[in-house]
């Protein structure tokens, strides 16, 4: 597995199956997602680190680029059209701003009752959140790194087979200090992660804040 090199690594963790994940990046700092596994959901939240009423908007972000697509030089920005974090590299030609989080209620409605038990993202981005004095209120939109939701001519959405394969990686520059949450994502009725949740790895460079 080869990562572009974004200055001095500043933290390496991987994030196993299931489980949430999150960290403060300072303005300039790159955070590089890796599929280690092949065809993982990484579910994403992001805020302004100062001022967590700015959030990642995907109405904001869509408006702002001519696709419901985040690829290379995509920008995440706040409902306000400020920028969060721009996409600088990435092997995956689309990720997904559409798909939504899973959550328990939404698996009962999708799949049947007795999904209501299984765990979900937004209880993984709830408990999380909870580490920064934040709650379910906070929970905001979502980008789904790696996962592929086309669009039909209808309109229609589909969540289908991945388009990523193991250590391919998506890398993220902080516009500003930033606090950035991830769910990898628990899914396990449909293929977003190919029936089997599996790893993912989180790491940290220096990037331009190390200049």
């Amino acid at each position: 597995m080869t990562v572009q090199d974004f200055g001095t690594e500043i933290s390496r963790e991987l994030v196993a199956p299931r489980s949430p994940w999150s960290t403060m990046l300072r303005a300039g700092q790159v955070l590089t997602m890796v599929d280690v596994d092949g065809n993982q959901a990484v579910d994403f939240l992001a805020y302004d680190a100062h001022d967590t009423s700015k959030a990642y908007s995907a109405q904001a972000t869509l408006q702002g680029q001519d696709s419901v697509y985040l690829t290379t030089g995509s920008v995440l920005r706040t409902s306000e059209y400020e920028p969060l974090l721009t996409i600088v590299a990435t092997d995956v030609d689309r990720h997904d701003t559409l798909g939504g989080a899973c959550s328990k209620e939404s698996n009962t409605l999708r799949y049947g009752y007795h999904t209501s038990v299984q765990h979900a993202c937004a209880e993984n981005f709830i408990a999380e959140l909870g580490r920064y004095g934040m709650g379910k209120r906070d929970q905001v939109s979502n980008v789904n790194w790696f996962m592929n939701v086309p669009v039909d001519p209808d309109g229609a959405l589909g969540i289908v087979d991945g388009i990523s394969s193991p250590g391919l990686s998506v890398s993220l520059r902080a516009e500003r200090d930033a606090l950035v949450v991830v769910s990898n994502c628990p899914q396990v009725n449909n293929p977003c992660n190919g029936f089997d949740p599996s790893r993912a790895e989180m790491i940290v460079f220096a990037g331009e804040e190390g200049l």
